[in-house]
């Protein structure tokens, strides 16, 4: 069924974590009014952020498409598209915006996963991996999203990009107090939209297979795994 982002419901989402305050003064772009209520809620709320760095100003955020942000052409020293462009269908008009409101020599980061991080095995670090080992059709779904790194370097080629570099990352997502709190997160979908595929009943299913692969005492740490290019 896959998630609605313009579900008010939904807005809180991808919204439930802290932010470092190295982000303080950055703008935060979205094409769901509903992601960009949600992050003004958590960035408002106490504790948001670990303090606020020296000349840095607030977080702003903007509801605009990633392909026509309407920011100022040439005012950023950095792009990042994080979790962006496996919901892009055309990566050419993304990649130029980016390249349109960037400085000359500035960077734009692209963070997402590719099938080489989706299709690896769940272990109790990755919990990620279950999921799919649960309900193979889930890998399907990501098959036909994730980007391929062919395409997308021709992509930014196209969009006059000249220096791309390609790189893994592994991101501790989150360190969980018990298997419980895990169960927890899991079973509200935050911050997976893949778990939006499953119906309730599935998704029950697959948190109680989940939880199994652990010890009742243990504290999970869990890490996820992406691919980061880096262009000029």
């Amino acid at each position: 069924m896959g998630i609605d982002f313009a579900d008010p419901g939904n807005r809180r989402t991808y919204a439930a974590r802290t932010a470092d305050r190295e982000w303080a003064g950055f703008v935060g772009v979205d094409g769901s009014a509903a992601m960009v209520s949600g992050a003004r809620e958590r960035a408002a709320s106490p504790g948001r952020a670990r303090g606020s760095r020296a000349g840095g100003g607030a977080l702003r955020f903007v509801v605009a498409d990633a392909a026509d942000t309407g920011l100022t052409a040439g005012a950023f020293d950095a792009v990042l598209q994080r979790a962006l462009i496996h919901h892009v269908a055309d990566l050419r008009a993304v990649f130029a915006e980016a390249r349109r409101i960037l400085r000359p020599g500035g960077s734009l980061i692209v963070q997402d996963r590719t099938m080489a991080d989706v299709a690896r095995p769940g272990s109790p670090e990755h919990p990620r991996g279950y999921f799919f080992e649960r309900y193979p059709r889930l890998l399907e779904v990501e098959r036909a999203r994730r980007p391929r790194a062919e395409g997308l370097q021709a992509a930014l080629a196209e969009a006059g990009f000249d220096v791309v570099r390609q790189h893994a990352l592994a991101e501790v997502r989150r360190e969980y107090a018990s298997v419980d709190e895990l169960a927890g997160d899991l079973r509200s979908r935050t911050g997976r939209s893949i778990l939006h595929e499953l119906d309730d009943a599935e998704l029950a299913d697959l948190v109680d297979f989940v939880a199994s692969k652990y010890p009742d005492a243990a504290r999970p740490r869990e890490t996820d795994h992406w691919t980061v290019w880096t262009a000029r």
